[in-house]
């Protein structure tokens, strides 16, 4: 049996789970906190996979095992990997208090509707993503993903961050800073976590579901969801088909250029992903800010015309181009160069067709596209109804080959 110990923000290792192990698995901080047994040998986590080797050998003799870890070693912990090389049946799982969890309660928050990313030797972009489109979140730090990198990524979002050091112990201290006053500061390695607030919506709902709020029961909302002008807004048949290219998730980055009204990044934001609008008119700005509002989602909007303004922005995943003019070819050979994984473009004129799709392809991207005319029901005096059409659109697509085979964000 491998015995596992969450220590650090809970109570310490059982007295008993100690006394009969022959091997003890641990960061060195744990190691120095327990009693070992006498003629017990010990193993310093560094790399997994050797620790995992050493505890195989005791394991192929029935030799007893104990595995120190901190707070809840199954919530992002090394119950994953001790179950998928040894199996859940040979875990005897002892949890403490997840620092997540720990962290919520000194900030004096409920943590039920919260998101929790791991940005511990893993990419810091997808937990940075999740802060800019959710107003709670958790981020378990690592090296060279802590509160500064945070806090750097994060200094243009109205958020707060809430970092919490080496909880459970003596040096315990939670600290309340902008992202900006993050970035300025050497933190050092104690960091447990830091919860990223939105403070006016920190406080959510009563769920019966934990996590991030359900998604939306519906998209390709109609027109009339946002306030646009003149009808200049991607028609609904348009944007579902935008969407489904577009791919967006939790933890991506979408950019919406020439956004208009933002209907396809108000879409977006609803479907969980992070998203930054560019428009060059004020009125514009002012328009995708107020239905961002309206439909209760985080948009980031940048007042500028593309694709100048584009160097400034971080990489996203994907891209929707609905505007641009002659600078269409220029502003999508900009996109398609910097897009992890697709690119959209909506086109009203025939003759700029060729031109965006040289850009997808010139980017090294695999294109297709469509030709979409739709009509709809309009009603008719005497209770019957009539085909209306809708002015037609190309919608071309660039796909990154690689992405085709990829899972969920990091």
């Amino acid at each position: 049996m491998i015995t596992v110990v969450g220590t650090g923000t809970g109570a310490a290792p059982a007295g008993d789970a100690a006394a009969g192990a022959e091997l003890v698995v641990g960061g060195r901080r744990h190691l120095d906190a327990v009693r070992l047994p006498q003629g017990a040998e010990t193993v310093v986590l560094g790399a997994l996979a050797p620790a995992l080797d050493t505890v195989a050998e005791y394991v192929a003799e029935e030799r007893p095992v104990l595995v120190l870890a901190s707070g809840d070693p199954g919530f992002f912990g090394i119950v994953r990997a001790l179950a998928e090389r040894f199996g859940p049946g040979r875990l005897d799982v002892r949890p403490g208090v997840p620092s997540v969890a720990a962290a919520f309660a000194r900030a004096g928050l409920p943590w039920d509707d919260a998101v929790v990313a791991s940005a511990h030797g893993r990419d810091l972009r997808t937990a940075v993503n999740l802060c800019r489109a959710h107003p709670k979140v958790a981020v378990l730090t690592g090296p060279g993903a802590g509160p500064a990198e945070l806090g750097a990524a994060l200094r243009s979002d109205a958020r707060v961050l809430v970092v919490a050091r080496a909880l459970g112990s003596a040096e315990e201290r939670v600290e309340r800073v902008t992202p900006a006053e993050a970035a300025v500061r050497d933190w050092g390695p104690a960091v447990s976590v830091v919860l990223c607030l939105d403070e006016r919506r920190a406080l959510g709902p009563v769920r019966t579901v934990a996590g991030p709020r359900p998604g939306p029961a519906g998209w390709a909302l109609d027109e009339d969801a946002f306030a646009h002008r003149d009808s200049m807004i991607t028609k609904f048949e348009v944007r579902a088909l935008a969407l489904a290219r577009l791919g967006p998730r939790p933890g991506d980055l979408v950019w919406d250029v020439g956004a208009g009204s933002g209907s396809v990044a108000v879409e977006c934001a609803r479907l969980g992903a992070a998203v930054t609008a560019v428009e060059r008119t004020p009125d514009g700005v002012r328009r995708v800010r107020a239905n961002a509002a309206a439909h209760g989602v985080d948009v980031r909007v940048v007042h500028g015309a593309a694709p100048a303004v584009l160097s400034d922005l971080d990489d996203p995943d994907a891209v929707f181009v609905g505007g641009g003019g002659r600078e269409l070819p220029a502003i999508v050979a900009r996109c398609a160069r910097r897009a992890r994984r697709a690119v959209v473009v909506s086109m009203a004129a025939l003759d700029r067709v060729p031109a965006a799709r040289e850009a997808l392809l010139g980017a090294g991207l695999e294109c297709d596209g469509v030709l979409l005319q739709s009509s709809r029901l309009a009603p008719l005096p005497g209770d019957v109804v009539r085909l209306a059409a809708t002015n037609p659109v190309f919608l071309l697509w660039g796909v990154r080959p690689h992405s085709r085979t990829e899972g969920v964000s990091p």
